[in-house]
């Protein structure tokens, strides 16, 4: 992974940190003006001029801390100099501002997560509890799919409306749940069992249904994720000419119906106090991720989805709500988003920034 940030690549004073080499203030200086060389990802982490050479070297510390617990997280196995792009540069400062913002709360913090298929959502609320873990947060995580219906209420609304034969478009969770749930986190006291939904996908030949809860207890941070997690209602005039594969008029009408529905989901996003999206630099990219796991799997002797079946099953979230029209819009909403996370074609972060700051600065 490429570390150069003008003409030099701060790789190798990571490398030497995690061995035991203490940096001196030029290289200290040399981290810094590696992080003011990118000023949206600067300000997003709150590195200030004042306390910038301190802020790293909190992060410094914590990256020597998670080192002998590298192994525990949930990647490709490979040593942790492969991945120093992605502790530096996104997860450990993620977990340093998500631990500043529970303190500063002084109440369990909710955190959401958006991120369509593919942009690695799970994966990094996975690491994120591991790394809050060694700075002794407790972190429990819970998708927008444990708050599906369960198989015979989904059943049932097939019946009244079998446009949502898959399920995942708004219209198909227990919103109810969810809110109970967030203020059950919220209200619990010292050792108090907090229920957390959890759904299994592979029941009733791959419909799903509702499971038995994971009980957890003194929670310090919930990482919420979903892939239209904080998405927020458009304007239905967006649907006259909309993208592509919204192209007939009973898409258009699908597409008005689930921007409808998408409005009752408002309360529980209302609950989150911070928002962060990981989006792809183009939301088709996902079409070719999917397939590309779907893939590996067939590799490996287990059952996968068609290229066609992919592109159904894809482009049919695509016509409920379309990246253009519910996730680009959010990448310079300042009021709902703290954090967006710009993700290449190889799934490494090319642009961290916070639309709120960029909106005061405006």
């Amino acid at each position: 992974m490429d570390f150069a940030s003008g003409d030099f690549d701060i790789a190798p004073l990571l490398v030497a940190h995690l061995a035991g080499t203490p940096l001196n203030a030029a290289q200290l200086q040399q981290l810094l003006d590696w992080e003011w060389a990118d000023p949206q990802r600067a300000a997003a982490w709150g590195i200030t001029p004042e306390h910038g050479v301190a802020q790293l070297q909190e992060r410094l510390a914590w990256l020597q801390a998670v080192q002998p617990h590298h192994r525990s997280l949930p990647l490709p196995p490979a040593p942790m100099e492969q991945y120093l792009n992605l502790y530096w540069r996104l997860w450990l400062p993620l977990a340093i501002t998500l631990k500043q913002a529970r303190d500063q709360l002084n109440a369990p913090l909710i955190q959401g997560v958006l991120g369509g298929q593919g942009t690695g959502k799970t994966t990094l609320t996975l690491i994120l509890r591991q790394l809050l873990g060694v700075m002794g947060y407790r972190a429990v995580g819970l998708s927008i799919d444990d708050l599906y219906k369960t198989y015979r209420d989904r059943q049932q609304l097939i019946q009244a409306d079998p446009r949502l034969r898959w399920r995942g478009p708004p219209g198909t969770h227990d919103i109810d749940l969810g809110l109970a749930t967030v203020a059950h986190i919220r209200s619990a006291q010292a050792g108090e069992a907090v229920a957390l939904p959890r759904f299994d996908k592979s029941l009733h030949g791959g419909e799903g249904d509702r499971t038995d809860p994971e009980w957890v207890q003194d929670v310090d941070i919930l990482l919420f994720e979903g892939w239209f997690l904080g998405a927020r209602p458009t304007d239905p005039a967006q649907f006259d000419q909309a993208p592509e594969p919204i192209s007939t008029e009973a898409d258009r009408q699908f597409a008005r119906d689930m921007n409808a529905q998408l409005a009752t989901y408002l309360p529980l996003w209302e609950c989150l106090d911070r928002l962060m999206v990981l989006c792809p630099a183009d939301y088709r990219i996902s079409k070719q991720w999917r397939k590309d796991a779907e893939h590996q799997m067939k590799a490996q002797g287990k059952a996968g989805m068609s290229d066609a079946t992919i592109d159904e099953f894809v482009e049919y979230f695509w016509r409920a709500l379309h990246p253009e029209l519910f996730i680009a819009p959010l990448k310079q909403d300042g009021e709902h988003v703290n954090l967006v996370v710009e993700i290449d074609r190889d799934r490494t972060p090319r642009a961290i920034y916070s639309p709120a700051l960029a909106m005061a600065e405006v």
